[in-house]
């Protein structure tokens, strides 16, 4: 809102400063910025984050690979729900259970890993990802995770550039304000011990 007021002082004033009118050029570039920079620096972040987060989802799908686990018991104790960064959903982690399956390489493995069955029985089966060595691992990262944080990264980078453009120009009104202090304070030294008198200076 300040900068918008800035913008008034633009207008034929008797009494209109040269930091008045330095303010106002401030104001201009800072509205222009904020309307045009911003968001292209806004996308320009965020296409950067989604280019390396497809590369990720990528990579992802390659080293991970789906397989099928073998229920063997149920463990006591019930995974809690538990936000996944990589697909941008509250996953209910259902009961965690031991569980065998094999490796791409044919090994068996196994170990203890949430299952998404209700009420998993021994010798269920559900499908799990595995990394190359067969160790369990999260399901990678899919398309939509990656559009939402590359969104947010975007938003994320038009916010700091507009509140990097809003700090400049804090600071230049700043100095012009000090500066119109500066040229005050002077004036007031040269006029100062004459104030009041007769016929000084009036």
């Amino acid at each position: 809102m300040r900068t918008v007021v800035g913008l008034w002082r633009w207008r034929r004033n008797p009494l209109r400063r040269g930091t008045d009118l330095a303010e106002a050029w401030v104001a201009l570039t800072a509205v222009l910025l904020l309307a045009l920079a911003t968001p292209v620096v806004g996308w320009l972040g965020g296409k950067r984050v989604d280019a390396a987060l497809r590369e990720t989802a990528r990579v992802q799908h390659e080293q991970r690979h789906r397989t099928s686990a073998l229920v063997v018991s149920r463990t006591p104790r019930r995974a809690l729900p538990a936000f996944d960064a990589e697909s941008a959903t509250e996953q209910n982690m259902g009961t965690r259970v031991v569980a065998t399956w094999r490796a791409p390489d044919g090994t068996a493995r196994g170990g203890t890993v949430p299952t998404p069955l209700r009420t998993p029985r021994a010798g269920d089966t559900f499908t799990i990802w595995a990394d190359a060595q067969g160790r369990y691992v999260r399901a990678p990262m899919n398309a939509e995770a990656g559009r939402v944080h590359a969104a947010l990264a975007g938003l994320g980078f038009a916010t700091l550039g507009a509140g990097l453009i809003e700090g400049v120009r804090r600071l230049i009104v700043w100095r012009l304000v000090q500066r119109r202090y500066q040229r005050l304070d002077r004036a007031w030294t040269e006029t100062g011990p004459d104030w009041g008198r007769t016929g000084a200076g009036s």
